[in-house]
C-alpha cells in the first residue's frame, strides 16, 4: 500500500448524508465504533431496509477507555470484502472516536474513509443530554434498541 495517505481521511459526512451514500453505492459499509455497552443499552442503526448490516468493532475499550490495539486488524477481519477503495463510513455516540477511526484506516491506505458526523446519538443539549439536537437518532433514521 501506499504511504502517502495525507489525503485519504473523507472527512465528515452528516447521518442523512451517510444513509444515501450506503443506499446508492453498493459496496459501501457502516462501522459502529462504540462499545459493547452502547450496542446493548442504547441501540444499533438498523440498515437492514437498505439490504446491508453494519459491522461493530470498539474502537475503545469500557470502563476505562482503552484504545483497541487491534482496531485496524479487527476491522479488516469484520469487514469483508474491503479494498482501498471501498467507502467506509464510521459512527460512534458523537462523531469524535468514529473520526479517530476513520483516520487509522485512512493511514492504512484505505481512500475512502468517513466519520457521521454528530454520531448516533449526537451532541449535548444546553442540559447536557443527547438525543435531542442532531445525529443519526435525531434525523429519524432506522435504528434498533436491545
Amino acid at each position: 500500500m501506499s504511504t502517502n495517505n495525507q489525503n485519504r481521511y473523507a472527512g465528515d459526512i452528516l447521518p442523512n448524508d451517510a444513509w444515501t451514500r450506503l443506499a446508492e453505492d453498493e459496496n459501501s459499509v457502516l462501522v459502529d465504533v462504540r462499545t459493547p455497552e452502547e450496542w446493548t443499552y442504547v441501540g444499533v442503526p438498523d440498515i437492514s431496509d437498505l439490504g446491508k448490516e453494519c459491522f461493530f468493532v470498539p474502537w475503545l475499550f469500557y470502563p476505562k477507555n482503552n484504545i483497541n490495539p487491534n482496531f485496524v486488524h479487527q476491522v479488516l477481519e469484520t469487514v469483508k470484502p474491503l479494498d482501498e477503495d471501498t467507502t467506509v463510513l464510521f459512527i460512534c455516540r458523537s462523531g469524535i472516536r468514529s473520526a479517530f477511526a476513520a483516520q487509522a484506516l485512512a493511514d492504512m491506505g484505505y481512500n475512502k474513509c468517513f466519520n457521521v458526523a454528530h454520531g448516533f446519538e449526537g451532541d449535548h443539549n444546553k442540559y447536557k443530554h443527547r438525543g435531542r439536537e442532531n445525529g443519526w437518532k435525531v434525523d429519524g433514521l432506522p435504528w434498533l434498541q436491545g
